[in-house]
């Protein structure tokens, strides 16, 4: 690099030796600091330490050189926020680089490095990351602390696992593991809620990972894998996907429950071990891309899968109505709905003492369903996944037998006083819907066990549940709790587990390490500075440990 370039901040241009008159376009004495630095795709071999000349720097590109080394003086660099070192030839990162207070986006593809700083991780600010294409196999567990990472590429490296801590990056949208050697994905990795694109293309895995919490999630790209199974349940969780892409995997069966994917716009299964095929695949609304090229099927003629999607997609709706009414096909059930229409599964009630009524999309429970339950004793209630605006009110005729309750997926905003009355229940669950506070009348509930509150709207932990003395599982992840009360909970003798991951606590209180009972504290996902991702990641023991140390 030429010497004048790291003096230009500080050298007198020459023309301001000569007495000229100058336009305003050369009033050299007004000229500013230098903010960016672009050296890209010469032969460079190695920056001069004088880089630390051009403070005001905010980006700096130096990628495709030959680069093997970076000065240290880059750390001194505090106003940078871009800093490019791609396609070069280094073996390792300077440590100084951790300094930079402002940087958000490192990019360092196509590099020699065998591994990454410890200290990654002090980089806070740092938005976009991409380390692909070089030689790393394992991954700082600092990588924990960038929690307004966007964007993060580790593709083509020789990753065999990804730590669990990443799924403290709350903020990341996309990550891209392409080709590494992947047999698994961390369960915990689930609960990244901002996750929209995840590349897992080319690495061995065997099964498709769960993701329960990433709502968001809208493109999976897994093909060149080992994938034998696609799991029902898995699908379920995946229901804002458009992309899903499983080409040359060993897939040998496709699930009736691929039709939960509502929004799939492109769905890749070529070079599968696929025989035939859910004709409800038909009734997927928003399917613009169906590959199914390289499969055994022998429910579908060649000319037919050449004819391209939409034919396809024809061709799989006219069997649905050849084979009758699927189970998709059912009336909609609204408060007009025939006793004869609506389906009661009376076999449940009288051998599994079962009432269930679920996932009808209905606005409210029909009569004839409880009509159906007559003088049997029912100890299950499943009314999950319907449009439920409030509490059936005739549960409560159900209150001698009933314990295990399910209202989740509905729209219920506040919890009615028949509910309390159900003074056997064990097991509550109201998780997915838009409940704001709990009624201190639950305080009746006595038998009470569990409780799923999760994805609601608590702003504030609901106080009737210090008052639950049975209580065992608090389950109350992404809300917007912003405190908990420690002496209150140390007041609850039977309670083992606490899910607050996701909410809105500032802090956590030290005095909370006293609940020595708890065996699971799950608390990632919060605003608060202490504890740390490190001390979260030791699990619930640690964690407690830590919180009495810090009680003054």
């Amino acid at each position: 690099v030429p010497e004048h370039v790291w003096r230009i901040n500080l050298d007198v241009p020459e023309e301001a030796q000569q007495n000229l008159s100058f336009g305003a376009a050369d009033r050299w004495w007004e000229q500013t600091d230098l903010t960016k630095l672009i050296l890209a795709s010469n032969k460079l071999q190695s920056l001069s330490e004088d880089v630390q000349l051009l403070p005001a720097l905010t980006m700096l590109d130096v990628h495709d050189n030959q680069l093997t080394s970076l000065p240290s003086a880059l750390g001194q660099l505090e106003n940078l926020q871009k800093l490019d070192v791609s396609h070069n030839k280094l073996r390792s990162l300077p440590e100084e680089l951790l300094q930079l207070p402002r940087l958000r986006s490192l990019l360092v593809q196509h590099n020699e490095l065998s591994q990454l700083p410890e200290g990654l991780g002090q980089l806070l600010t740092l938005e976009e990351l991409d380390v692909s294409n070089n030689q790393l196999t394992a991954i700082p567990a600092s990588f924990a602390l960038l929690v307004n990472l966007v964007r993060l590429n580790l593709a083509c490296n020789q990753l065999k696992e990804l730590p669990a801590d990443l799924s403290a990056m709350r903020s990341l949208r996309q990550l891209d593991c392409t080709k590494n050697y992947l047999e698994t994905v961390p369960s915990k990795l689930a609960t990244m809620a901002s996750l929209e694109q995840l590349y897992l293309r080319k690495n061995k895995l065997r099964s498709l990972p769960e993701f329960p919490s990433c709502k968001l999630l809208k493109e999976l790209h897994a093909g060149e894998n080992q994938i034998e199974i696609l799991n029902a349940e898995n699908l379920k969780q995946l229901s804002s996907l458009c992309v899903l892409e499983l080409r040359d995997n060993k897939i040998k069966a496709v699930p009736e429950e691929i039709t939960v994917l509502q929004k799939l716009e492109r769905l890749d299964l070529a070079n599968n071990d696929i025989s035939r095929l859910p004709y409800t695949l038909g009734n997927l609304p928003q399917l613009k891309f169906l590959a199914l090229e390289g499969n055994p099927l022998r429910t579908i003629r060649r000319d037919l899968l050449q004819k391209g999607t939409q034919e396809l997609l024809k061709y799989l709706r006219s069997k649905i109505q050849d084979d009758g009414p699927g189970p998709s096909e059912e009336p909609p059930v609204t408060a007009m709905t025939l006793p004869s229409q609506s389906k009661v599964n009376v076999h449940a009630i009288t051998t599994l003492k079962l009432l269930e009524y679920s996932d009808k999309q209905a606005a409210e429970i029909p009569a004839a369903v409880f009509d159906a339950v007559g003088a049997n004793p029912v100890a299950t209630v499943n009314f999950s996944r319907n449009q439920l605006r409030e509490i059936p009110p005739r549960l409560v005729e159900l209150k001698e037998s009933v314990c295990d309750v399910s209202l989740a997926f509905n729209k219920i905003s506040s919890i009615s006083s028949e509910l309390c009355l159900l003074h056997k229940l064990t097991h509550l669950d109201l998780r997915n819907n838009v409940l704001t506070a709990l009624p201190e009348e639950m305080e009746a509930l006595r038998r009470l066990h569990t409780i799923n509150l999760a994805f609601n709207r608590f702003k504030v932990f609901p106080s009737v549940l210090y008052h639950l003395p049975a209580l065992e599982t608090i389950l109350l992840s992404n809300n917007q709790v912003g405190s908990i009360d420690p002496v209150q909970l140390k007041g609850m003798d039977k309670l083992g587990t606490l899910d607050l991951q996701n909410n809105d606590l500032l802090q956590v209180p030290p005095e909370l390490g006293n609940c020595e009972n708890l065996r699971s504290l799950l608390l990632e996902g919060n605003p608060f500075r202490t504890p740390r991702a490190a001390v979260l990641a030791k699990g619930t023991a640690a964690v407690l440990e830590y919180l009495r140390s810090r009680i003054p």
